[in-house]
């Protein structure tokens, strides 16, 4: 009986001893790191860079939204960065439709929406844009371009409705679209009266080429009291820059 109890004694003490250990153990070693903790995130904390929050490898892209101001603004190449976010680099652009780094003062937007209830496939707005005189390029979006002067930027732009905006051409015959955005940016390489002069015919025949509409900017049948507005305030900034400031020499 004595001698039981003894047993039960130093059991006690064993378990007492374990348990201490593993206490040690723990307080040496930490917890065990949780799932997704690498040597990178590791490396980055040691060296005192700023480790922000990522939630997967979403780009922060609404695909289903509208391509609006400050998407245009973007596809331009100089963007304001109060108003779009800084995204990374792009591959070495195509030389069509290159803007030179000049500030953008005024845009000009046109639309062209597919009929209610249909869409535009991409096949046939590639054919369209091509025979209405765009060329494909820079921004992964159509341009026109003044003959000859190619390095003085596109006259005017075509962009997807849709966000971003661009066009992959490798996936072009899945595209789908309600319709696409014409832009141009002032200043440009023509006065702002002779580059609407160029944008508006070529958004009326891309129009009727892809039986759809020409809207204006808030999305609004464009009549001749829209366009003749339209043309008064072009023509009252050509005059300003004319008379109270330099032209850019291009």
């Amino acid at each position: 009986m004595e001698q039981q109890v003894l047993g039960t004694a130093e059991m006690r003490v064993i378990i007492l001893v374990l348990g201490l250990v593993v206490l040690g153990l723990i307080y040496l070693f930490g917890r065990p790191r949780k799932p997704g903790q690498g040597r990178r995130m590791s490396a980055r904390k040691e060296s005192g860079e700023r480790v922000e929050p990522t939630l997967g490898d979403a780009d922060g892209v609404d695909a289903g939204g509208d391509a609006g101001p400050a998407v245009q603004l973007d596809l331009l190449g100089n963007a304001d960065e109060a108003i779009v976010a800084e995204k990374p680099k792009r591959p070495a652009r195509p030389l069509v439709g290159v803007r030179p780094d000049r500030a953008v003062e005024r845009i000009v937007t046109l639309h062209v929406s597919a009929r209610q209830g249909h869409l535009i496939g991409g096949p046939d707005l590639v054919v369209a844009a091509e025979k209405a005189g765009l060329e494909f390029g820079d921004r992964g979006i159509f341009h026109r371009m003044l003959a000859g002067k190619h390095d003085q930027g596109p006259i005017f732009s075509m962009a997807n409705m849709v966000k971003p905006g661009n066009f992959d051409m490798t996936r072009i015959g899945d595209l789908e679209t309600p319709g696409v955005t014409f832009f141009m940016a002032l200043p440009g390489p023509l006065p702002a009266l002779d580059a609407w002069d160029a944008l508006l015919p070529t958004a009326q025949r891309l129009a009727e080429l892809l039986d759809a509409s020409v809207l204006d900017e808030k999305r609004n049948a464009l009549g001749r009291q829209g366009i003749a507005h339209i043309r008064d305030e072009l023509r009252a900034w050509d005059r300003k820059q004319d008379s109270g400031q330099i032209r850019p020499s291009w």
